[in-house]
């Protein structure tokens, strides 16, 4: 029996390997579905790539990848006005099973950080303008 690399299985005709990358993309994508997510928390570097135009959708996801599991915390701000364990809750679920479903990886743990809570803009309603009064007569 040989042993394989992490992140490697073998097939008949070759190896197959995921990126620890690509599982924090999916990972991180799964997370902002989430009702109640207002977005990931990145920290400097995520900062710097907004700032540079790139969208960086691993950006407050980190992972540990084995051979045949996988360990995931993600950083989220949420929305304010949202129950943060029903949103924690549906951020595990949905994570575990997109990793789980596309990757074929066991998932045994998602740690949900909350690092932040947004609010809603308040609607500006417009008032008519007033006149200003006359003053020359």
């Amino acid at each position: 029996m040989t042993i394989i690399a992490a992140d490697y299985e073998k097939t008949d005709i070759g190896t197959i390997q995921i990126a620890p990358e690509v599982i924090e993309i999916i990972a991180g994508m799964a997370t902002i579905e989430v009702p109640g997510v207002a977005g990931m928390s990145g920290g400097f570097a995520g900062g710097i790539a907004e700032l540079l135009g790139r969208k960086n959708m691993s950006k407050g996801v980190k992972v540990d990848v084995g051979q045949r599991e996988a360990s995931i915390d993600v950083s989220i701000v949420i929305e304010f006005g949202t129950r943060i364990p029903e949103v924690a809750s549906g951020v595990q679920a949905n994570v575990k099973h997109a990793i789980e479903s596309m990757t074929g990886l066991h998932v045994v743990q998602v740690n949900v950080h909350i690092h932040d809570v947004i609010f809603k803009a308040a609607e500006k309603v417009e008032e008519p303008a007033e006149t200003a009064p006359n003053r020359v007569k």
